[in-house]
């Protein structure tokens, strides 16, 4: 469904061997009494919404900025209803409430320095593939949102997953996994970033070994995340970062 109203924009991550996957970002649907608002889907089975408002004064006595970061995480998104007796939706759950740090910190120093105005995000998962992970799909939609908003920020920002994930035919970095794609992997992060010329600079780096790390070394051979495997890492998710940013741009 499109309209006059609806622009959009995609980012095609090409992973090889492992396929590609396409990000596509998309406002003038939903939410359009904020200040922005932009939904993000991966591959058409995932979308989620993204909505930027901020308050018209500074707060005053704020020695600090005051932003708001909130992940809604939604039953129907999985085809579920809660299963309590009112039939309300939880408390945000564990991811939800990392996913909202994952998002705070790549956005939080792209404001410009001194900002007082009280600034909420908050992104709802409408619709989810339960092989998916959201989080680093809720950094992009964020800083679409924000970008579309108007306000002081220094972005786009993209961010991107990227796992060493083995095969029979060995080991390279996959973005976007999915999470039966992280079970062959040794090693996942998120790297967040902004284009910087003809580079791209990076501002946040969460990095974690799986839970099967161990038995892929040691009995079948995977590679190790070593310092220089590692880098490699940062290295092949910087286009991947830059072709985010470039989608961003294109529709902000």
């Amino acid at each position: 469904m499109e309209g006059p109203e609806i622009q959009f924009s995609e980012a095609v991550i090409d992973n090889g061997r492992f396929g590609k996957r396409v990000i596509r970002f998309e406002t003038g649907r939903l939410a359009k009494q904020a200040a922005g608002a932009a939904m993000v889907y991966i591959d058409d089975d995932t979308a989620l919404l993204s909505a930027t408002t901020a308050g018209k004064h500074p707060r005053e006595g704020f020695d600090f900025f005051p932003l708001t970061v909130d992940v809604e995480e939604r039953m129907y998104a999985a085809g579920r209803i809660p299963g309590s007796f009112f039939r309300r939706e939880g408390r945000p759950s564990t991811e939800a409430i990392l996913a909202c740090r994952l998002m705070d910190r790549p956005l939080r120093p792209a404001f410009i320095k001194g900002l007082r105005n009280e600034v909420q995000i908050v992104v709802t998962v409408l619709a989810i593939n339960p092989d998916e992970l959201y989080d680093v799909v809720a950094i992009n939609a964020s800083s679409m949102s924000t970008q579309l908003s108007g306000l002081p920020f220094s972005g786009p920002i993209g961010g991107v997953r990227v796992a060493l994930v083995a095969d029979e035919n060995g080991s390279q970095w996959v973005a976007f996994p999915k999470h039966s794609q992280l079970e062959n992997s040794v090693f996942n992060m998120v790297v967040a970033g902004r284009v910087a010329g003809d580079d791209v600079a990076i501002m946040m780096v969460e990095a974690e070994a799986t839970d099967n790390s161990w038995n892929l070394i040691k009995e079948q051979g995977a590679t190790a995340p070593t310092e220089e495997v590692v880098a490699e890492g940062l290295e092949a998710a910087k286009p991947f970062i830059k072709a985010l940013c470039d989608a961003q741009s294109d529709l902000a």
